[in-house]
């Protein structure tokens, strides 16, 4: 399969090499047929939650959307804004990004959890949950961090880590109005 840049056309390949129509995939992952268009044009760009259950509908890992390339262990990553050759995907509503991922497992292959660098932005946007298969392990960098968790807030400082089971409906957004940044590592089981 040729190797593509962005995450809506790797789901598209992926999609279309598994013979899987839009509307079956937006059955066996919840998501509106309509939101999945829009992901596979790049219109939005999926946070973690809806495409962990694309991922899972097309029994593909998480960061199979998020690879481009191979390498053999171990894994080093950069988070640093001036690191060459690493960068970070955007998420979130265009053309503003709620958030910024960067995988920090990319090129592992074999890898049974995704470690994640997450910037994330103020946003006065809806604060809708996702569930989904797995656990999630998340600790905060810098920043006011918000975690609504089933019907439970919690608000976490730099240096504090929240670790829950991602079935239970959750969103994670800046607590205030300054960026914070997390370290994030989920679990797809």
């Amino acid at each position: 399969m040729p190797s593509t840049r962005t995450i809506g056309s790797r789901i598209r390949s992926f999609r279309e090499e598994r013979e899987v129509d839009l509307e079956t995939l937006a059955r066996d992952t919840g998501l509106d047929q309509n939101y999945l268009q829009k992901l596979e044009s790049d219109a939005i760009y999926p946070s973690i939650g809806p495409l962990q259950k694309v991922a899972r509908a097309l029994g593909v890992r998480l960061g199979t959307f998020l690879d481009d390339q191979f390498t053999r262990d171990p894994i080093i990553a950069c988070i640093n804004n001036d690191c060459e050759g690493e960068e970070a995907l955007h998420t979130g509503r265009i053309p503003r990004p709620s958030y910024t991922y960067q995988p920090l497992g990319k090129g592992k292959n074999d890898r049974n959890m995704e470690p994640f660098h997450i910037r994330i932005f103020p946003d006065a946007g809806e604060r809708k949950t996702s569930s989904h298969q797995g656990e999630e392990f998340i600790f905060v960098l810098k920043g006011t961090l918000l975690v609504v968790y089933g019907r439970e807030n919690y608000v976490l400082k730099a240096g504090e880590t929240i670790y829950y089971n991602s079935i239970v409906p959750h969103f994670v957004g800046a607590a205030g109005d300054e960026p914070v940044e997390i370290l994030a590592v989920t679990y797809n089981s």
